[in-house]
């Protein structure tokens, strides 16, 4: 097979630049896309070429798999890398690519296939002697399905839609009375974000350790791991904190792991880079949960620790190449941790916090390391994922690894949107994680989220940076502006740096105070983000308690549950599903019963 010349990356943000710095070692053109919503982001500068996706909805934009093809060969590709999210475990997509004659960097379709729907996978695993969670291997068809599944393998359990991931799809029933939202909730997001609504069911294991291998494959028949990855601490079943080595795992587990993440992968004819990931149980069980048939946001850390480069394994093993190293020369070397640091409030349950950056400066320094795709000026968009940045530490053990994180984090500066800067000081300074704990009921707590407040408050401080009464900060940032001319689809672009109008932030002000937030002493309930309605569960004259459902919003690809703060009867209902609602909209009144 000839060596690759030009690779598309078929994604956005830190996960395109992180493929392009690796393709520009190995002397390999780089090609960026990117929606109309992303004409100015890092992405598209870094590359050495960008092309538009075309008009129609920015939010659809990545996963235009035909237009995605088509520019491929336009700009004269060889390749694709799929990054990861969008279309990165798109069997169909693969498949498209190389009947247009480019080469897939990435696992064959078969494997995707093989291991994209939970339900086979979970089948196939069990079949080639690798342990999986106890629970079901058919699709549950109905609420009666689950009630019946739930009485075999006992609560809580966990209904999952079948092609998830991500967190998305996965929901959990502690009771019969839980089982009915669990399940119509799972069979949406899977509709909505994989097109598939199959689901299924398993015994929700009780604070386990969510540890995960990552493997490496080529077409010479050579299979290695490259230890674990312990990806436990979580909010809504999505990372938060990932780190190498587990501090739960010794080197006999580690062998054990690594030796049932190398069956799993053999067992679907793998190639490529992957991962298996899987739950750690209280008695020392470790069991197979799925296959990420993709590099994965947290591959950083592995990468640190062992010295090898995932991506370029990827782009040399699709060029046909064997693995670089052999199992017996993989070793880890100290300690990895990486922070994701998201665009959202943890005051306010996590909730995405869109927004211009005003000010950005990352840390550095002996050991740091940061993945980003934005700079001073960038708008977080409210159409994909709120990361802005992964930062990642090494050094010689987890205690000196999370010093060092503590320092980095107080170093970085991100103003504009809410961040989760003071968040993961505060859960590093945490008793549980320093003792390596799974930090079970500390994550979510009001006395982390208070902490975190204080910590983003002194950083501000301390940065000279004014703050608003809620601790967020306030002050007048430069903006970049791009001229840009597109010429058959392809961009060439002139950035001009100019100070920002003095009247922008007080316009930014004027806008959130105009949007009509409602105290709750007027029995309104108010959409407290901008997204879109996925389904409403009350109508008017419905009776309702405290804590009840009254719909769904989603909103930066997250789901979030607006509940009633009362017992009372809705009045007034104002939004319908599919409906789009803005921040401070009114989603119905509780009146007195």
């Amino acid at each position: 097979m000839p060596a690759l010349t030009k690779i598309l990356v078929a994604n956005r943000g830190e996960i395109a630049i992180r493929v392009f710095r690796t393709a520009r070692e190995l002397g390999i053109g780089t090609v960026a896309v990117y929606s109309e919503a992303d004409r100015d982001r890092l992405h598209v500068a870094v590359a050495d070429e960008a092309y538009l996706l075309g008009p129609g909805p920015a939010s659809e934009s990545y996963l235009r798999a035909d237009t995605i093809v088509e520019v491929a060969l336009r700009a004269g590709a060889d390749s694709v890398h799929p990054g990861y999210g969008f279309l990165a475990e798109n069997a169909e997509f693969a498949r498209r690519v190389e009947a247009a004659g480019l080469t897939w960097i990435g696992p064959p379709p078969e494997a995707i296939e093989a291991m994209g729907s939970k339900i086979a996978a979970r089948e196939r695993m069990r079949a080639a002697g690798v342990p999986v969670v106890p629970g079901t291997t058919q699709p549950a068809t109905s609420v009666e399905d689950v009630l019946e599944a739930a009485a075999e393998v006992g609560y809580p359990i966990a209904v999952k839609a079948s092609a998830g991931g991500g967190g998305k799809g996965l929901r959990i029933a502690r009771a019969a009375d839980e089982v009915e939202r669990a399940f119509e909730t799972a069979r949406r997001e899977g509709e909505a974000y994989f097109a598939d609504a199959a689901a299924y069911v398993e015994r929700y294991l009780d604070d386990p350790r969510h540890v995960e291998v990552q493997i490496l494959a080529d077409s010479h028949g050579n299979v290695i791991h490259l230890g674990e990855r312990d990806c436990t601490i979580q909010r809504r079943h999505q990372k938060l904190v990932e780190e190498t080595p587990s501090p739960a795992v010794d080197a006999e587990l580690r062998a054990r792991i690594g030796g049932i993440a190398i069956d799993a992968a053999r067992a679907v004819g793998y190639r490529s880079a992957g991962t298996i990931e899987g739950l750690l149980d209280t008695d020392g069980s470790y069991y197979f949960l799925e296959m990420n048939t993709r590099v994965q946001v947290e591959h950083t850390v592995t990468e640190v620790v062992t010295g090898i480069d995932i991506v370029r394994e990827q782009i040399q093993v699709a060029a046909g190449e064997p693995l670089s190293v052999t199992q017996q020369e993989v070793e880890l070397r100290g300690h990895a941790l990486e922070c994701r640091i998201n665009a959202e409030d943890v005051s306010r349950a996590f909730l995405p916090s869109p927004g211009r950056i005003t000010a950005y400066r990352e840390p550095a320094g002996i050991g740091v390391r940061v993945d980003s795709g934005v700079r001073a000026g960038d708008e977080i968009s409210d159409l994909y994922d709120p990361m802005i940045a992964k930062l990642i530490v090494h050094d010689v053990d987890r205690e000196h690894a999370r010093k060092r994180m503590l320092r980095a984090l107080e170093e970085f500066v991100i103003e504009g949107p809410t961040t989760l800067l003071g968040f993961h000081r505060a859960l590093l300074e945490s008793p549980c994680f320093v003792d390596g704990g799974t930090c079970r009921g500390v994550v979510e707590s009001q006395e982390l989220a208070q902490r975190a407040q204080e910590l983003d408050q002194l950083s501000h401080q301390r940065a000279g940076v004014g703050t608003s009464a809620d601790g967020r900060p306030a002050g007048v940032s430069t903006r970049d502006r791009v001229v840009a001319v597109e010429i058959d689809g392809r961009r060439h672009e002139v950035r001009l740096h100019a100070a920002e109008p003095p009247w922008a932030e007080l316009a930014r002000r004027h806008r959130e105070r105009s949007r009509g937030l409602v105290s709750e002493e007027t029995g309104a309930v108010t959409s407290p983000m901008q997204g879109t309605v996925l389904s409403v569960a009350v109508g008017d004259g419905d009776a309702v308690s405290t804590g009840d459902l009254i719909c769904v919003v989603e909103a930066m690809k997250m789901e979030n549950e607006i509940v009633s703060h009362a017992d009372g009867v809705i009045a007034e209902l104002a939004v319908a599903a599919g409906e789009p609602v803005s921040n401070g909209q009114i989603i119905c009144v509780i009146a007195s019963a």
